[in-house]
């Protein structure tokens, strides 16, 4: 199933796909939050009811407002450990024992087929990563790894877009990753139950139809399993909790020499059973 936001009336609501059948939720009688959802519930409920399809809906971030910043995960691919030596060895050197978190502050998470604001009067080195992002379905907290997939409510695809001039200037990542616009999140969120466990997924990013980025979220460092449950060690990860998992090789401070965005350059995010995400720096 797919859990889908969208615009009308300048509004966002929600929706549900089935297959290829697009269902209101505000029609249906549900108007809670996705992770407030009973599915049993909504289900029975697209028995008798029209369906549209996505073509009759503006569809924009599937959590337009994040209620907390995104937990992010840095270095979580070897590879793309490698290439972020390479550039800037003393900013991204970290022990891949342990998993390097940051956070990721978002005031509107800019949705598929919306332009990217790319600050280019404060940023000079703009850079793209596609990530697989998990959905916290319900509050959680001392998870042990057998049980995390109960705590999942789906998962979705966010562009970490990154001003690398910003982010390697300062002894975090915070700001450099945080400006406005810079966490396009969509096209949708596609529920748990669709994948298996883990979910090994082709991951990839392209840049005006240029492969950049190609490999499997199977390469994981880190894997949600142990993620999700070294963090409920700690903090209750509330219900909505978006946790970026991190980005493979081929972002463009790893090519030699770099290939940052400019103005108008088309960015895709593509992991494979959840759709693309596309948007473009202006």
């Amino acid at each position: 199933m797919k859990l889908i936001t969208y615009r009308e009336a300048n509004q966002d609501k929600r929706a549900i796909a089935i297959d290829d059948k697009v269902y209101k939720l505000e029609e249906l009688g549900f108007t809670e939050e996705f992770w407030e959802l009973d599915f049993e519930k909504v289900k029975a409920a697209t028995e008798n009811a029209q369906a549209i399809t996505l073509n009759d809906i503006q569809i924009t971030s599937p959590i337009p407002y994040p209620k907390q910043d995104i937990i992010c995960l840095g270095i979580n691919y070897a590879e793309h450990a490698e290439e972020s030596a390479r550039y800037k060895k003393d900013a991204f050197l970290v022990d891949r024992k342990y998993a390097t978190y940051f956070s990721k502050r978002v005031n509107r998470a800019v949705g598929s087929g919306e332009d990217v604001d790319s600050h280019s009067d404060i940023v000079e080195r703009l850079d793209y990563e596609v990530e697989l992002a998990v959905v916290i379905g319900k509050d959680c907290y001392n998870v042990k790894e057998t049980e995390v997939y109960d705590y999942i409510l789906g998962y979705t695809i966010l562009n970490d877009i990154s001003a690398r001039d910003i982010q390697t200037r300062y002894n975090q990542w915070y700001f450099g990753k945080s400006l406005d616009d810079f966490t396009p999140i969509g096209p949708w969120i596609v529920t748990e139950d669709e994948f298996e466990r883990p979910p090994v997924l082709p991951i990839r990013s392209y840049v005006n139809g240029e492969l950049r980025q190609n490999s499997t979220t199977g390469m994981l460092i880190h894997g949600i399993e142990e993620v999700v449950c070294e963090l409920s060690k700690g903090m209750t990860l509330k219900a909505g909790t978006i946790i970026a998992t991190g980005t493979p090789a081929g972002v463009g401070m790893g090519f030699v020499p770099p290939k940052f965005l400019s103005h108008g350059d088309e960015v895709i995010c593509e992991i494979e059973g959840i759709g693309r995400l596309i948007n473009v720096m202006k």
